[in-house]
Order: structure tokens, then sequence, then C-alpha cells
């Protein structure tokens, strides 16, 4: 039988659980389809098959679907006021044992610029990230924590200083930063939520799902968050409906759990 991209989107899910139907399918299936033109395959029953016969196809096909362009400090004047305002604010709220939740983590970026944030007004060892991310293959990068040039352009001079080394044209994170991030495996769109975060920082993935599951993942946080709890999401989003979901909203890119 062939399929068709609606039963390819079934496939998929009994496979990776993995659910395209939350992805904009225009440019998703723009995406996939250039992926199976690469391996000369022909339809997507073919390609079906070749996911699961062929290990190396069904991990390059996980992270191809996964959103992995990411960088440390990526916009940093949004950082900035991380910095200025929004760790002095919640340390002031919470204490020092922040529970800080870093969602669609990629390949580790993020997290690890929060511990180097937070490093300006916390002792190491009170810092401890949680970081998820449905792409395996990512998680495993993370953890090893070597950055090409681009990645570490924003960092602040004396942290990268402090907190990186360079091998050839890398960049490795050191031990230190590394072991305040507990990276796990979640889908934001199947999984249950961690709860009682003082902040969740998203940025730059839900701009590739529906408006639907957009919402339904920024409802999640809300109840995801601590009273007086902080959301930090990427340049590229809005949340026009912040009101509607339980949210007031703090400056661009900061919105807070009333």
């Amino acid at each position: 039988m062939a399929y068709d991209y609606e039963s390819f989107k079934k496939a998929v899910f009994d496979l990776t659980k993995i659910d395209l139907s939350a992805y904009k399918e225009k440019q998703m299936k723009r995406r996939i389809d250039t992926l199976i033109a690469k391996h000369k395959v022909v339809g997507y029953d073919k390609y079906v098959q070749a996911l699961k016969e062929d290990k190396a196809i069904f991990e390059e096909f996980v992270n191809f679907l996964t959103i992995n362009v990411s960088e440390f400090y990526r916009n940093p004047d949004q950082w900035e006021v991380m910095d200025k305002d929004i760790i002095p604010e919640l340390i002031k709220k919470y204490g020092k044992n922040l529970k800080i939740w870093s969602a669609a983590c990629s390949t580790g970026d993020e997290p690890y610029s929060l511990v180097m944030a937070l490093s300006r007004h916390l002792p190491l060892n009170q810092i401890k990230i949680y970081a998820t991310d449905l792409d395996k293959q990512v998680i495993a990068k993370a953890k090893v924590g070597l950055y090409g040039e681009k990645s570490v352009a924003s960092v602040p001079a004396d942290l990268k200083k402090k907190y990186f080394t360079k091998v050839g044209a890398s960049y490795q994170i050191s031990d230190e930063i590394k072991s305040r991030v507990e990276f796990k495996e979640h889908n934001l769109l199947r999984d249950a939520y961690p709860t009682n975060y003082h902040m969740i920082v998203c940025r730059n993935v839900l701009i590739y799902f529906t408006e639907e599951a957009k919402d339904e993942v920024f409802r999640k946080f809300q109840k995801s968050l601590a009273t007086g709890g902080i959301l930090f999401i990427g340049s590229t989003e809005q949340i026009i409906n912040y009101k509607d979901i339980g949210l007031d909203r703090k400056s661009s890119f900061y919105y807070v759990k009333p």
C-alpha cells in the first residue's frame, strides 16, 4: 500500500511517538520529502520500511525532525535582562535553590548559558538546571559539551575564559558547568510536565508548531510554573493570548504567572 502523508504521520508516531500533526504541514512535509529524496527512496511506504530496518536512517530522521539550531546567549540583550532583573528577582522571591527547566534544550547551549548566568549570582554548587529534549542524539551531544566558534560567539568574554577550553577549532565547556545540568528525554506534546518551577526557558522551538499545539504547550508551561514564576521565550515567538492562558507580560520575552 502506498502511504499518503496522513498514513505516514501515523506510521512515524507509532515508530517515534513524535506527532507530526503538531507541526506546520507544508514546511515539515517539504523537509521530509528532501530527506527521502536524499536516500533515493520512492514513496513514504518505502521510507517507513527503511526507518524500521536501518538504525542509521532512523536516527538521522529523528535528528532531522527536531530543530537543533542553537547558540549560547542567543539574543544577548535578553540575557542582560536575565542578569540584571530576572535572576535577582527570583532569588529574592524564592531563595537560592531555584528550580529552573530548560525545555527543548537542543545541544545544551541554553541550559549551560543559564548555569553561567546564574554563576554571577550564586555559587555553582547551588545551581541545578533540569534540561529536556525529545532527541536523544542532541542530548548525547550536549553531554559531550563541545561547540563550534559560532555557537560560543555571544558568551561574555570573562565567562568564556573561565569555563571553556579551546580544543582545535572548537570549545569544550568545563565539567563544573556540565555537572550542574540534568538532561532527560521529554516530548513537549506527549509527556507529563514537571511542576512548581520558578523559571521555564523554551526559546525558538514553538515557531515550528501549529497554533493549537503552541497554545497547548504554553498552557502546560503555565501550570508547571510556581506562582510568581517566569516563562522566557524566544525572539521569534510571542504569546498573543497570554492573559487567557493565565500569564502577565513582564517584558518582550518574559512572562510571569501572577
